[in-house]
């Protein structure tokens, strides 16, 4: 009895430590859980499951190169849920949308002025890809 008082009272420690302890952003890690199989640890599009895809894999740290300079916030954010990609027959990239909206919803403004109820982890994994943007 006394050795698992013991070991208890360790493993309550070791969680408690763990806790306290500063984790990753919420959107790497959904990055690292649900892109990096087929967009790399890097966002170039090099993952392990590309060779198995009829397209090739985005390069997610050129968005905003592509887009004038400027990460376009909402658009990314369509994209991953699957809204945008449904309206243009793309089709290839997994819908999460309905994983992402069991998280919390907020109130977000994605740079169009206008506060729209949104899941917090799609806000975090986009914002996360805002981070992997190079510099032309």
């Amino acid at each position: 009895m006394k050795a698992l008082t013991i070991s208890g009272l360790c493993a309550g420690l070791a969680l408690a430590a763990a806790c306290t302890q500063p984790s990753e952003p919420q959107g790497a890690l959904l990055y690292a859980e649900l892109c990096v199989g087929c967009h790399g640890l890097s966002g170039t599009g090099d993952g392990p499951l590309t060779a198995d895809l009829p397209v090739p894999v985005a390069d997610l740290t050129t968005i905003s190169a592509r887009n004038g300079g400027t990460f376009p916030m909402a658009e990314v954010m369509s994209t991953i849920d699957g809204f945008t990609r449904a309206q243009h027959g793309n089709l290839v990239m997994p819908d999460f949308g309905a994983l992402l909206e069991e998280s919390p919803t907020v109130l977000y403004d994605s740079g169009d002025g206008i506060s729209t109820p949104t899941p917090s982890a799609l806000i975090a994994l986009a914002e996360y890809l805002e981070t992997l943007q190079t510099t032309p």
